[in-house]
């Protein structure tokens, strides 16, 4: 049977999702918890890679393994053979044709800031402190700019070899929230190698001055890397929220939140 997970895990001390050589990924933690649990090889895929140190608030994932634990229970299974800061909260059977990765349709990132010159233990590892004041009214002024289907070059890292660095930005969206933090939330149909951080050093930017909101429409169109913001610190980034066609009159939960 096709089963799919949803989960969530804090990434700090991990290398990203996608098993590596050189570390532990969440990838290999939770296949080989499945593994001890099911008694037999399993292959987990994932909706999409997470880099060293970025976090997800929601992940689905799926696999293919005779099962005969029921689904209500099965997170429970498996919650007991993973550490504490990965956590499974959904299972449900799917068609087989599902794909975690290739089914999803929309995909959102959230990174957290915080503006303090004082470091906050509380939000280490969870969010960037910037030590200075940022104008939020620039910033979402500036995001506007980073809607809709364009070339996105000048906001990716150099990484996987890509066909094309054209994508879609359903929204972009800066806005308060709660311990004086400040969120981004940035939907696509697909990002570029480090392109969400990098949209938030460029905001980040706009915010304490370096850039004026309408710089970002200049920047994309040279699309060149230099004249952007920096790429922020993975620890300020999280898988927020997915999309999926098809998948909520399948179990009591939804796929798709």
């Amino acid at each position: 049977m096709n089963i799919a997970l949803i989960l969530a895990y804090d990434g700090t001390h991990y290398h990203g999702w996608q098993i590596q050589k050189n570390g532990i990924s969440i990838q290999e933690t939770l296949t080989a918890a499945a593994v001890r649990l099911l008694g037999q090889p399993v292959a987990i895929s994932g909706v999409g890679r997470t880099d060293a140190g970025v976090h997800a608030r929601r992940y689905v994932a799926n696999f293919r393994a005779d099962c005969t634990i029921p689904m209500p229970r099965l997170p429970l299974a498996l919650n007991a053979q993973l550490p504490e800061d990965i956590a499974v909260s959904g299972a449900v059977v799917v068609p087989e044709r599902f794909d975690a990765r290739f089914d999803c349709t929309r995909k959102e990132y959230a990174y957290y800031l915080y503006p303090s010159r004082l470091r906050d233990p509380f939000l280490s590892g969870r969010a960037y402190r910037c030590p200075y004041p940022l104008d939020l009214g620039r910033m979402q002024e500036a995001a506007g700019y980073f809607v809709g289907r364009q070339d996105f070059a000048a906001v990716r890292s150099v990484g996987t070899p890509v066909k094309s660095t054209v994508r879609t930005i359903f929204h972009c969206e800066v806005e308060p929230c709660e311990e004086n933090l400040i969120r981004i939330r940035v939907c696509g149909d697909g990002f570029l190698y480090n392109m969400v951080r990098a949209i938030a050093g460029t905001l980040t930017y706009v915010g304490c001055g370096k850039l004026a909101p309408a710089d970002i429409r200049t920047i994309l169109d040279a699309g060149e890397r230099e004249n952007a913001g920096p790429t922020l610190p993975a620890c300020g980034l999280f898988m927020n929220r997915l999309w999926y066609e098809h998948t909520p009159a399948l179990a009591p939960f939804s796929l798709d939140r």
